[in-house]
């Protein structure tokens, strides 16, 4: 049956959801548990009458979105608070009514970007200043629903450190898709020199420039989990192990970036014809074994257990001082100024890749053949 049928749509429909559904059931549990314990807390401690910001806060702070911050928190409980400040100072300047709050929210939108880049910050206060105009004040005075938003956003913040997500899970999925898009890349650029197109280097380039969005968001999800980590107790213990994979995402993002170099030159190479036929085939071979060794150290950043990832780490470490070893002209059977030129270029790439697997910097160095 063809893949594009509808009954196959459907199926892949059915399929993800249930993917996704399963994945959520604890984040689920934990945002019940939050919003009904923060209304709970709202209406009977503090005596608030029909808190439901209480419970929105504590919403918004936990979401199914991929990262919970203390950030995140705070801007739910800061948005609240500057919004409702906001919208009554501008509500005793120019009034009540509907054009005065179409003023007034745009306004406290372009105040909440003026002091903060937080999309959830910008929501919160154009949203609690557009409510001070259109809807009456609560018993207590409108700064009731900001104590109220506190009391969410802290009851979230329980509710992380007691029912915690485990905080590995989210950057180990990513990381290893980041490295199947280098490898890819990897294999893309030694196709493109196999074949002597350069319009697939281009594309191997084009890919590697798109996994920038995904290292940007690997890197606040690390910054996220460190911080359930730290307030989670069931969690302490991994601390070491996330600012591990935060270090070994910071050289793939070098390796990339050099990677991304590296195709770029491909194109040029290609084009003009810089390398012989032999030449090509050597390095499109260092390419491949380099993408190979890749997928080990993916292995290794992910693995569950400590020895498992130390193992795998050391198989990598071997495989890619061999491939460093390669990295050398006339080891490559380079003859022309150009592809000498892309051997160099390949050559910070490689300790980039060692130094992510553990080398030090002058140990990566070292095993690369002197020029």
């Amino acid at each position: 049956m063809d893949r594009t049928s509808p009954q196959a749509l459907v199926r892949a429909f059915v399929a993800s959801g249930l993917t996704r559904a399963g994945r959520s059931v604890l984040p689920a549990v934990g945002m019940t548990v939050a919003a009904v314990l923060a209304y709970v807390i709202a209406e009977g401690v503090l005596g608030h009458n029909g808190p439901i910001f209480a419970a929105t806060s504590a919403l918004i702070s936990l979401s199914f979105g991929r990262d919970l911050t203390i950030r995140k928190t705070l801007e739910v409980a800061l948005g609240c608070t500057l919004g409702i400040a906001v919208g009554d100072l501008l509500m005793h300047v120019i009034g009540p009514g509907i054009w005065q709050a179409g003023v007034i929210l745009f306004v406290s939108l372009l105040v909440a970007r003026f002091l903060d880049r937080g999309v959830i910050f910008a929501t919160q206060l154009g949203l609690q200043s557009l409510l001070v105009v259109l809807l009456p004040a609560p018993d207590g005075g409108p700064f009731t629903r900001s104590l109220d938003a506190v009391v969410g956003g802290l009851t979230a913040l329980v509710i992380t450190a007691v029912l915690p997500r485990d905080p590995r899970v989210q950057p180990r999925r990513d990381v290893r898709q980041l490295v199947d898009e280098f490898s890819t890349m990897l294999r893309e650029c030694a196709a493109a020199l196999a074949d002597a197109d350069s319009t697939r280097a281009w594309h191997a380039l084009v890919r590697g420039r798109s996994s920038q969005q995904l290292l940007d968001s690997i890197t606040a999800t690390l910054r996220s989990s460190s911080e359930v980590a730290t307030i989670a107790p069931a969690y302490r213990r991994h601390r070491t192990e996330i600012e591990e994979l935060a270090d070994a995402v910071g050289y793939l993002d070098l390796a990339m970036r050099n990677g991304r170099v590296v195709a770029r030159r491909l194109t040029s190479v290609i084009n003009n014809a810089a390398l012989t036929r032999e030449a090509a085939e050597q390095i499109a071979g260092l390419l491949e074994d380099t993408a190979d060794a890749l997928d080990d150290v993916a292995l290794g950043l992910v693995a569950e257990r400590r020895e498992e990832r130390e193992a795998q780490m050391r198989t990598a470490r071997a495989e890619l001082a061999v491939i460093a070893a390669r990295a050398h002209p006339r080891s490559l059977e380079v003859e022309r100024l150009e592809g000498e030129a892309l051997v160099i270029l390949l050559r910070p790439l490689l300790v980039d890749l060692l130094e992510a697997t553990g080398h030090t910097h002058e140990d990566a160095v070292a095993l690369l053949p002197a020029l």
